[in-house]
């Protein structure tokens, strides 16, 4: 632990104004983006976190479906707090639980038809918004990569 300590402390120090100024501004650039995010998910008709359980299914797996389990460790959510998710999105008709075929004690969440069209139209939005405003945060990862 004294380690860690010494180590932090050395970090704490060799920190600039200039530093502080860009992870602020980093982070208001991720904030900026995360409510935008939000708004354009409420305005499609999904509560945000809908949003992000449809894209994680999609992202990670694809059309072979993921465990409650998985999207759970994707969007950082307790197990139970995943399987509520689950279910809301299957009464709303988003997700199918499907058993898997090579191991039918596990069940995968898949998206509908209904879930692809909402998420083809969130995302061609999300790049457009990305394009738009991501050259600042780009630079801001640079500075960070390439040290002081």
């Amino acid at each position: 632990m004294a380690k860690k300590s010494a180590q932090s402390a050395m970090q704490q120090k060799q920190m600039t104004q200039k530093d502080y100024v860009a992870l602020a501004a980093f982070r208001r650039a991720l904030r900026v983006f995360l409510s935008f995010s939000e708004a354009a998910a409420r305005k499609a008709g999904l509560p945000p976190q809908q949003h992000q359980a449809l894209l994680a299914i999609r992202g990670f797996g694809a059309n072979h479906g993921i465990t409650v389990g998985d999207l759970a460790g994707h969007l950082l959510l307790k197990h139970h707090t995943a399987v509520g998710l689950a279910d809301r999105l299957v009464r709303a008709k988003l997700v199918v639980r499907t058993p898997d075929v090579r191991d039918r004690r596990r069940v995968l969440l898949t998206l509908t038809a209904k879930a692809d069209k909402a998420l083809t139209a969130l995302s061609a939005t999300h790049l457009i918004e990305m394009r738009r405003h991501a050259p600042e945060p780009v630079k801001l990862i640079r500075r960070f990569s390439k040290g002081r």
